[in-house]
């Protein structure tokens, strides 16, 4: 076999299979056009060679390194620009992943290992991003002046070696940030945290509006590509304590820090908020507000635009409106919705039954409130995670019914598609699950819950990158309060593949994070006792069932994966322990 060293560039278009059903003919056409205009002609000046295409996606040959980056570099940034002025929801990015390695030639096709390992690295980009192996990294680290960021060794699907993978993201070229602490968690990038807005009522009852509030423009900011937005649960570890704003912005990686308060009396409410710079502690912006109730999507609606307006000025006018032409405009249906999420976070049969009555109250006063729909998939998708469904299938099928009416009023919500995953993950319906994920965590990118979502579904239906996708959404929500739970479906994946002393870590962190979760003392012994520990296993085993007695015997015939062989090394496991 003839065989020779090539730079090796694989790219494909994000949420292909979503655009194609929302519009085939029109997707198709885009699609051709950006080939003719854009992308041949820049493969063509690197001297690049197109070896073959699919419908969504294409291989390169290039016979330097350096031009397969460059050429890559160049077509993300003409496509953003190109694509600048298209909705989200049917906005055209591609992935891309480049290795350098030995390949085998077959006719005009190219083969071999160091093909599999550029196809892995483009499922592991971000859209509109570049991922690359160590390899090219080596070559191209001297010679192109481009921020690339180290994502260390990543496992992936069919390559029996780690992988060293470094990404690149049209965002991290804004050099406002290097050097910060932000740059730190997401180089490049401004990160913004927006702090629990304090409620300066007497009355108690109204804390739901300031947290309500909060989550409204945390939810409002991850619709825009040029930041990202710390996820909500990292926010609200600081919500009723004293907050050093210094100190606050170090741990969370974040550039800039948004606080505020909100004072309601009557039918009128004060909201007053500050942005400040996390490294100076000094005020960007600050305002009051005063205003009737009716105009409190116009208060959130300004706070929005204004901190766009400082971090992300390129940002199109159209875009702007876009974004808060979506915001709803009944107070009422507002106030019940946040009423009824406040409940659900409680996790409990009769608050998820009270938030299933506020979303309806919702839909009935606003019929195409997407979030409310939502919220009614959640409560049901709730009832089943809490075992309080009487009838498991029969909930499912009702949160599916209730996703698809949000998705039916608003397609690009990332929340809608997410519920819409679970119900169908409770269905056992796995393939539609993770194409549901998939669009969660394309429609943002941001959302770290949704992304270690998909990993966990990508997990259990025996794709290895699924930890990738965990792993990242670590680094995305550096305080959640859901961590030691995440951490320890982690360490249930790195089981799985047979990676155990990881396993063993990431349990005993969700161990130091929450000492009472009995399930990471349950996955720490299977991990533990693979590693030969067989006392400390045994140890680890009877925590488990002194926390959560009869959680050990539930999980007798546990079979979380579709594949018998991943079951099977669960139970191994424990059946060793028992003896």
């Amino acid at each position: 076999m003839e065989r020779r060293l090539a730079a090796i560039l694989a790219a494909d278009m994000v949420g292909y299979s979503r655009l194609m059903a929302a519009d085939e003919v029109g997707t198709i056409e885009r699609q051709k056009a950006h080939r003719k205009a854009l992308i041949d002609p820049k493969i063509a000046q690197y001297g690049g060679r197109i070896v073959k295409t699919t419908g969504d996606g294409m291989l390169v040959e290039f016979p330097s390194v350096v031009a397969a980056v460059q050429c890559a570099v160049d077509k993300q940034r003409a496509m953003a620009e190109r694509e600048a002025e298209v909705p989200d929801a049917k906005r055209i990015l591609y992935r891309i992943g480049i290795n350098l390695g030995d390949i085998v030639i077959d006719g005009d096709d190219i083969l071999g290992d160091g093909v599999n390992v550029a196809a892995r690295l483009e499922g592991l980009a971000d859209p509109g991003g570049i991922c690359i192996s160590g390899a090219v990294y080596d070559q191209v680290r001297d010679r192109l002046e481009l921020p690339f960021e180290d994502m260390g060794d990543q496992q992936v699907k069919n390559i029996d070696r780690p992988v060293r993978v470094w990404r690149w993201a049209l965002s991290q070229e804004d050099p406002t940030t290097a050097g910060t602490d932000a740059a730190k968690t997401l180089p490049g990038k401004p990160v913004i945290a927006v702090l629990p807005f304090t409620n300066m009522s007497a009355d108690p009852e109204q804390e739901y509006f300031s947290d309500g509030l909060t989550e409204d423009i945390i939810t409002a900011l991850t619709h825009w590509r040029s930041f990202p937005v710390i996820a909500r649960n990292s926010c609200f570890a600081y919500k009723n304590k004293a907050v050093d704003i210094k100190q606050a912005a170090r741990d969370l990686g974040a550039r800039y820090v948004l606080e505020g308060s909100v004072r309601k009396g009557g039918a009128f409410v004060r909201v007053g908020a500050q942005l400040i710079d996390g490294a100076t502690g000094h005020h960007v912006w600050a305002e009051k507000y005063d205003r009737e109730l009716a105009d409190i999507f116009e208060i959130q609606d300004d706070i929005v635009q204004r901190i766009a307006a400082l971090v992300a000025p390129e940002l199109a006018k159209a875009e702007l409106k876009r974004s808060t032409n979506k915001r709803v405009e009944d107070l009422d249906a507002w106030d019940l919705c946040l009423r009824g999420m406040a409940l659900l976070r409680e996790r409990k049969r009769e608050g998820n039954a009270t938030a299933r009555d506020l979303f309806s109250r919702a839909i009935a006063s606003r019929p195409d409130y997407s979030d409310a729909y939502a919220g009614l998939a959640m409560s049901h998708n709730m009832d089943i995670l809490i075992e309080a469904a009487e009838d498991r299938m029969a909930t499912a099928t009702q949160a599916v019914e209730a996703a698809q009416k949000a998705i039916a009023c608003d397609e690009a919500s990332s929340w809608a598609h997410h519920e819409l995953s679970t119900a169908y993950q409770w269905l056992n319906r796995i393939d539609d699950a993770l194409a549901e994920a998939r669009i969660a965590v394309d429609l943002n990118p941001n959302d770290a819950y949704a992304l270690h979502a998909l990993g966990n579904k990508s997990d259990l239906a025996g794709d290895p990158d699924g930890i990738a996708f965990m792993e990242k959404a670590q680094k995305l929500n550096p305080a959640d309060a859901r961590l030691h739970s995440q951490l320890t479906f982690l360490a249930r994946a790195y089981v799985n593949i047979g990676n155990h002393s990881d396993a063993v870590e990431r349990a005993r962190q969700a161990i130091r994070r929450r000492p009472d979760y009995a399930p990471a003392y349950y996955i720490l012994a299977l991990a533990l006792d693979h590693l030969g520990e067989l006392d400390e296993a045994r140890s680890a085993l009877a925590k488990c069932d002194e926390l959560s007695p009869g959680f050990v015997l539930s999980r007798r015939d546990w079979h979380p994966y579709a594949d018998p062989a991943s079951n099977e090394r669960l139970l191994e496991g424990l059946r060793r322990i028992k003896g």
